[in-house]
């Protein structure tokens, strides 16, 4: 199937505004399994050398926005952290990110990573790379976030970060095609949903894949997404080019969301909100206070 690239409308179009800010969100799990009802025990561990890295990276400069959040029904952890530029990201890594890294390797293990910004320099490439994670690079193409940039309730916002990766063998023209479904997606949710506060895409360097962000104001407003939305209208379209690598959900995500998301097989990873930091007056990331 090919489709007919169509020009962006006015939303979609604008520069994003985040201007060298940079996020990162990934998965840990531990290196050796627990039972079929209990946690492994390098578990405790695991958690712990996370709340003392999540406690160093909030004083460390350049680190906007910190989170350490346990995930649900699974023995595992979603870390995502913002910087404020690449030599913000790269100094972490250097520095924090080094101190921790052979206690926590010792006990745990990095699944994929999904970074995400205007631009994702060789340098940041090169540094986030030599910890042996497992990371996409994602890069800027299209997206809008409404209420000016107004952070939205943490108690009650979900955070959506997912990778999509086109069949094997799949060409530049298939991406195009992946690219024009999520433009399709983007451009009705503007209106059709009210409630989805961000969209984002982002194309993956390297890959025939992409990175979307999507940020829901509260559990009403992913499950209409989910089931009547943008997602139930165009998800047998992008299906058929593409498969979903992972799916992060963070936030209070409901017994209903899981379901629904498993029922659409996504491959999801889901967290409540563990131990967080945001920079006085947020970032333009995830949203200004």
């Amino acid at each position: 199937m090919t489709t007919t690239q169509e020009p962006l409308p006015s939303f979609l179009a604008e520069p994003s505004k985040i201007g060298s800010e940079i996020s990162i969100t990934g998965k840990w799990v531990p290196s050796s399994p627990g039972g079929r009802f209990r946690k492994s025990a390098d578990s405790p561990k695991m958690l712990a050398e996370w709340e003392n890295i999540h406690t160093n990276a909030r004083n460390a400069p350049g680190v906007l926005s910190t989170e350490i959040n346990h995930a649900v029904g699974e023995d595992a952890v979603l870390a995502h952290h913002v910087f404020e530029s690449s030599g913000a990201l790269v100094d972490y890594f250097s520095t924090t990110a080094t101190e921790h890294m052979a206690a926590l390797q010792a006990v745990a293990t990095p699944q994929l990573h999904l970074m995400r910004g205007n631009h994702i320099s060789d340098e940041v490439m090169e540094a986030i790379r030599a910890k042996g994670v497992p990371v996409a690079f994602g890069e800027w193409l299209f997206g809008y976030v409404k209420n000016d940039h107004r952070q939205p309730d943490p108690e009650t916002a979900i955070e959506v970060t997912a990778k999509w990766t086109c069949a094997p063998g799949s060409t530049a023209d298939t991406l195009d095609e992946l690219q024009y479904w999520w433009q399709r997606v983007g451009t009705d949710a503007h209106s059709l949903e009210e409630g989805l506060v961000r969209f984002e895409a982002y194309r993956v360097a390297g890959e025939n894949a992409l990175i979307i962000h999507e940020t829901f104001a509260d559990t009403k407003e992913l499950k209409f997404h989910l089931t009547k939305g943008t997602a139930d209208k165009y998800k047998k379209d992008i299906d058929t080019i593409a498969a979903p690598e992972t799916y992060y959900f963070r936030g209070p995500v409901s017994w209903t969301i899981r379901t629904y998301s498993k029922f659409m097989r996504l491959p999801a990873t889901y967290s409540s909100q563990g131990s967080n930091y945001t920079r006085s007056g947020g970032t333009m990331s995830a949203g200004l206070s």
